[in-house]
């Protein structure tokens, strides 16, 4: 894929510059046109809301469009993910962004974008794409006949070109959510296995050059989750160093053609709006500094414990657009209640999540599980949630949630076997070798440097042997 520009100036820029609606450009004079638009608000808050738009196309297929509507009533739209908007007084110019421009007889698109208001949020009434009024109907305009006919572009495609790698990030590009999947540069659902990181405190010396390796080229790992522990002797006693730390985990697992998790890792304390603070300045640095990358995930609160999922809704809502101003096509992954486990350990469930999402696209929800101390309740929460949420497991143990006692293969197949079915991404803890059964590794091994199969765990053997298995990327 061609390098992104997405600097929050040139994100600003674009939603000042005046552009037009374009003309249809019909496969003949007879193509069928026709259109349906979804306007709706997700959200309002103070002197803001957040909307999502769906465009239908119900005439002959569109290799790019552009839809058109006007505000009446001083709406502005400040921020855009999924096509490229701007606008010139009321009027409001939406643009499809490099892969979702081609829609078929009968197919259906989305983006969203948040916008400042006063006093009325009115939707608009009239939608147009590509300079055809939407009715929900479809017409057959009558041929104007032309003394010489003008010969007219090819279409450019919007189909990414066939890789030129075979590395998960070479073959699958940037990354985004389509539906409930995790879909890739081509709009295939896809699932990443790999493993996380412990603590960048505790276990600097776990992720060299010769471990980084190992993981690439001999257990084949697509994803690798950078743990930024948020307080616990982390980003809080330092913060430029952590960031530093984290950019320089993403650099070497750029290079080695794996995607990067940047976590957040808050634990202690539960509630994240604690470090609301602490989140904004990080994310703001470290989305402007990996902002052209395609490997780049962003996660935004590892385990929210003791807070509501109303509480968890709002600082996401504040985090998000950080990301989004700098880095509008990266993946997000949002935490769920009660230590990732989409409420079920504090009594509740995914249905609060369902009938109050983020209002913002292109986000997943994370699960978390220990197979020793999470079975068959949790696991049929999570076949539930899967049909109607984008759901990403971002961390899971083979052991129980302490991170020690027995590691419970059986409990571990099973998880993994569902995850497969569902095609829903995974992340082992832990890649290092902490003094804890789900350690990959025995202790004393990040101390030398030999990452092989002789200095694996019962885990890590266990893990390697699930994460290596062939990958399924589809391109076409």
């Amino acid at each position: 894929m061609s390098a992104r520009l997405k600097s929050a100036a040139l994100l600003v820029s674009s939603l000042l510059a005046t552009a037009g609606i374009g003309a249809m450009t019909a496969s003949s004079a007879q193509a069928a046109v026709g259109c349906k638009v979804d306007y709706a608000v997700t959200s309002e808050w103070g002197g803001g809301f957040g909307a999502s738009v769906t465009v239908t196309n119900l005439g002959d297929r569109l290799d790019s469009w552009t839809v058109g509507w006007t505000y009446a009533s001083g709406q502005q739209v400040t921020q855009a993910w999924n096509a490229t908007v701007t606008q010139s007084g009321g009027a409001v110019t939406a643009r499809n962004a490099s892969y979702n421009g081609t829609l078929a007889t009968g197919a259906s698109t989305s983006f969203g974008f948040n916008g400042s208001w006063s006093g009325s949020n009115p939707k608009p009434t009239a939608f147009t794409v590509n300079g055809v009024t939407c009715t929900g109907g479809t017409t057959t305009p009558t041929p104007t006949p032309t003394p010489t006919p003008t010969p007219t572009p090819t279409p450019t495609t919007t189909t990414p070109p066939p890789p030129t790698g075979t590395t998960p990030v070479a073959i699958n590009g940037q990354l985004r959510v389509c539906g409930v999947n995790l879909c890739n540069q081509y709009g295939k659902p896809i699932q990443l296995r790999g493993v996380s990181t412990h603590g960048l405190q505790w276990f600097p010396g776990c992720y060299n050059t010769s471990s980084l390796n190992t993981l690439a080229n001999d257990w084949k790992a697509d994803v690798f989750r950078i743990a930024m522990y948020v307080n616990e002797d982390g980003y809080v006693t330092n913060p430029s160093g952590f960031t530093s730390q984290v950019n320089s985990l993403v650099d070497a697992a750029e290079q080695r053609g794996m995607y990067a998790i940047v976590d957040f890792h808050t634990l202690t304390p539960g509630d994240p709006n604690v470090n609301l603070d602490n989140a904004k300045t990080f994310f703001r640095s470290v989305a402007a500094r990996n902002a052209s990358k395609t490997n780049v995930i962003y996660e935004i609160a590892n385990e929210p414990n003791g807070v509501s999922w109303q509480g968890i809704r709002s600082y996401a809502s504040q985090v998000i657009p950080i990301i989004r101003a700098a880095d509008p096509d990266a993946v997000i992954l949002v935490g769920t209640r009660a230590w990732s486990s989409l409420g079920i350990s504090e009594g509740s469930s995914s249905a609060e999540i369902v009938a109050n999402p983020v209002p913002f696209d292109n986000i997943m929800y994370t699960f978390h599980f220990y197979a020793a101390s999470h079975q068959d309740n949790y696991r049929n929460e999570v076949r539930n949630a899967a049909g109607k949420l984008p759901l990403f497991v971002s961390e899971w143990g083979t052991t129980s949630a302490t991170g020690g006692g027995t590691v419970d293969i059986a409990s571990s197949t099973a998880w993994l076997d569902l995850l497969d079915s569902l095609k829903i991404s995974h992340v082992n803890w832990t890649y290092s070798d902490a003094g804890e059964s789900s350690a990959a590794f025995q202790s004393g091994t990040c101390s030398g440097s030999d990452y092989g199969t002789s200095r694996l765990s019962q885990s890590g053997q266990f893990v390697r042997s699930r994460v290596m298995t062939a990958d399924s990327f589809p391109t076409s």
